[in-house]
């Protein structure tokens, strides 16, 4: 018999309360200084799942607790929540000088090909992203478009002309990652089909496919079932060069 009831984990009640506060915390940080956990890991030379397990709340503390609240900007205090002032011990130590993120600072954004590599894992793993070349943009530019972290977003240039007049070949698409579920129909969304990548508009249909839909009335329609449709992400802004 399964046993439906909420469940906390296997922890004393107060090492559950410090591990969730100090998850609850990382991840504000990480959300105000647009930070993914993939990168936090990178910059301190940690796997992902390190980070995970603090933001889940399936670890209490790390070894590496000081060196994450310095790449956050903020104190392993903050963090473990024995302050609610993110920066009253750096202040207090002098040992560095935090300051609120800057809307003006400069984001390196991985600029991907469309045309290769859209398979079921393509950007699902960072270390795919990690050799590409990136184009740097102000961050003010970006939140234009989106509220979505700097972690999750890549830029591609349009392919083919299945999308004109709407995209051109020679416009740049600003992809959210984060977003991986159709909320409105007919939002321009990048995919892989049948292993082939696209950009198009996707559409649910009642009987449970998604229509695919081109802006160019000369494409035809598409139709995916089941488990056809891979989204890798949601296009949030179409940059036009002129």
């Amino acid at each position: 018999m399964v046993n439906t009831q909420n469940s906390q984990p296997s922890l004393p009640k107060a090492a559950y309360v410090a591990a969730m506060t100090l998850g609850k915390r990382i991840e504000e940080q990480l959300d105000a200084h647009d930070l993914s956990q993939a990168e936090l890991a990178r910059r301190i030379g940690v796997s992902q799942q390190t980070i995970w397990k603090l933001v889940s709340g399936n670890a209490q503390t790390t070894k590496y607790l000081r060196e994450i609240a310095r790449h956050l900007n903020t104190s392993e205090e903050f963090l473990l929540g024995e302050t609610d002032d993110p920066y009253a011990a750096a202040r207090k130590s002098g040992e560095y000088a935090p300051s609120p993120p800057s809307e003006d600072r400069i984001i390196e954004v991985p600029v991907i090909d469309l045309a290769y590599g859209m398979g079921g894992t393509f950007l699902d793993d960072t270390a795919a992203l990690e050799n590409v070349r990136s184009e740097p943009f102000p961050l003010s530019f970006i939140r234009r478009y989106t509220k979505a972290r700097a972690g999750d977003l890549v830029i591609a240039d349009g392919v083919g002309d299945s999308m004109a007049p709407t995209i051109g070949s020679n416009d740049q698409l600003l992809i959210d990652r984060g977003i991986d579920t159709m909320k409105l129909a007919d939002q321009i969304w990048v995919f892989s089909f049948g292993g082939v990548g696209m950009v198009k508009r996707l559409r649910p249909r009642p009987d449970g496919s998604v229509a695919i839909l081109s802006d160019n009335p000369s494409v035809p329609e598409d139709r995916a079932v089941d488990d056809e449709l891979f989204l890798i992400g949601r296009v949030v802004a179409i940059v036009r060069k002129v």
